[in-house]
């Protein structure tokens, strides 16, 4: 289970986090072409096209360093996670495989496809939503992990 540290939470700063990932999609659709949907970025390096590589490498290693620069200017806020290494992997292949199905992520259809009024993205966001609730209702509610 991943415990969000609610001491450190601050609209502010939750608002700026959403601006900042609406620009930087925003920005990377005007500038690029491609939608920022990030199954599909890191999908297409398995399969990499010509000339494919370069900004799909660039754009996951600004993700991975994000934390990084952080920690130049603050603190990040502490994330504690009591999940065991198998339930991290089953869930991050459960999460690949349904991205796959399902043409995309959050990132791709939440944050790209609905800010361009995707009825596609729509029926997509709340079939991941609806999952999510479910899953985590019958984790806890019916299994009792």
């Amino acid at each position: 289970m991943i415990e969000i540290a609610w001491s450190h939470f601050t609209p502010w700063s939750a608002l700026a986090g959403g601006v900042l990932i609406g620009l930087a999609a925003a920005a990377f659709l005007l500038l690029n072409g491609r939608i920022a949907g990030i199954s599909g970025i890191l999908g297409g390096l398995l399969v990499p096209g010509r000339g494919d590589i370069a900004w799909r490498l660039a754009f996951l290693l600004g993700l991975v360093g994000a934390p990084a620069a952080w920690l130049l200017a603050a603190e990040l806020p502490p994330i504690e996670i009591n999940a065991g290494y198998p339930a991290l992997v089953i869930a991050g292949l459960l999460v690949g495989v349904g991205t796959r199905y399902g043409s995309g992520c959050t990132s791709g259809h939440g944050v790209c496809g609905l800010s361009r009024l995707s009825f596609r993205s729509l029926v997509a966001t709340l079939s991941f939503m609806g999952a999510g609730f479910v899953t985590v209702y019958v984790i806890r509610h019916v299994l009792g992990v």
